[in-house]
């Protein structure tokens, strides 16, 4: 067993007594990144700090954990960028302004945020405002930053496609939302293309991280699953790009 699965299932057996089951996935944490007790208090860190406060426009990544704060980011006026289940449909924009007021709370979930939104092609995102703050959950993080996910790296893909259309920077901020029992205190050591969070909310604690690494490799195409390739059509347009 390598050090990441081991990392896992150690973390996944104590997010099992905190988390919220999905209806498609039950407690499978290796299929989605869950909500768990206590992800009210976690979104009010997380909608208390300036990264937050001085965003316009955000990417929340589609996570369960933070579905509420797709819904807070609407009601305060933000615009929300973010890409469906697996990225397998693309990337949408959510904005307050040419939304009614009534639609948010459904815009905010997985499947009413595809009859709300709109679909934005890669060529389209290179030429709206860049994303002011990036926001994703995760399977399990040290102090550092340091992520492990559910093992398939979309949040890293979703980086290096914003970053190579030049829509985000090694300034970007990054956050991470997650539960007190997925935050380790052990050494992890990021690879070449992890994106490593400025901050990391918890219900209990806001953990601002010094020298973040930021990769600027965008998507390494020599190392990328080639699953996930015939899969994800906006990786296809971007390779097609020249990106």
């Amino acid at each position: 067993m390598d050090h990441k699965t081991s990392v896992r299932e150690r973390v996944w057996a104590g997010l099992r007594e905190v988390a919220l089951p999905d209806s498609r996935f039950h407690y499978d944490f290796g299929e989605f990144i869950a909500d768990f007790e206590g992800g009210d208090a976690a979104c009010a860190r997380l909608t208390s700090d300036d990264y937050y406060r001085n965003s316009e426009l955000i990417f929340i990544a589609p996570d369960n954990c933070i579905e509420r704060l797709r819904l807070q980011a609407l009601r305060d006026g933000k615009k929300v960028l973010m890409t469906t289940y697996s990225i397998k449909r693309g990337f949408w924009l959510l904005d307050p302004d040419v939304m009614s007021s009534d639609d948010f709370v459904y815009a905010s979930t997985l499947d009413g945020m595809e009859r709300v939104a709109t679909p934005l092609s890669l060529a389209e995102i290179s030429t709206i405002q860049p994303v002011d703050y990036l926001v994703t959950g995760t399977g399990a993080i040290n102090h550092e930053g340091v992520r492990f996910g559910k093992g398939h790296g979309f949040f890293d893909v979703e980086w290096g496609m914003l970053f190579k259309l030049g829509r985000i920077t090694v300034n970007t901020p990054a956050a991470a939302v997650v539960h007190d029992c997925q935050l380790l205190t052990e050494k992890l050591y990021p690879e070449v293309f992890d994106t490593v969070a400025d901050v990391i909310f918890t219900p209990t604690q806001t953990i601002h991280v010094t020298n973040p690494h930021k990769p600027t490799c965008g998507i390494m195409w020599d190392v990328l699953d080639p699953h996930m390739y015939e899969t994800i059509p906006p990786l296809q347009e971007l390779r097609g790009m020249g990106l």
